[in-house]
């Protein structure tokens, strides 16, 4: 019965997005904790959702990339677009990601949820500053 309920919950929410976002949030591949990340971050924003980042790093590459969000479609959504961005790429390259990449690539998220991008990235950053610091 919980689980009914979640998946109403979450299906009336998304109901009020694009279908383009709606597409971006049923990939779950990079959803999800990781048991032996090489570094970790967790924010919990301003607006309450929270976001954890959990990576893989091998020769300075990003080669494993996971999240985690007690949040809205936003968030989650947020969080898979710097996914996508971070995947593969080097530590300074993924340090040039900005909550405006994040937002190049959802011109429909509602302008009241632009604030999600921050805290993705926030957190992808945090993610790799931990690295930095056992480094």
């Amino acid at each position: 019965m919980k689980d009914d309920n979640q998946n109403m919950a979450f299906a009336n929410e998304m109901s009020g997005y694009s279908k383009i976002i709606s597409d971006i949030v049923k990939d779950g591949q990079n959803f999800g904790r990781m048991n032996d990340p090489t570094s970790s971050a967790a924010i919990k924003g301003p607006c309450g959702d929270e976001m954890e980042f959990y990576l893989v790093i091998k020769n300075k590459i990003i080669e494993e990339i996971k999240f985690y969000t007690k949040g809205c479609i936003a968030t989650r959504v947020c969080g898979i677009i710097t996914v996508q961005l971070a995947l593969g790429k080097s530590i300074d390259e993924a340090l040039g990601i900005s909550p405006k990449k994040v937002m190049d690539n959802l011109t429909d998220l509602p302008e009241e949820h632009r604030h999600c991008s921050i805290l993705a990235v926030s957190t992808l950053h945090r993610a790799i500053a931990d690295y930095l610091l056992k480094d």
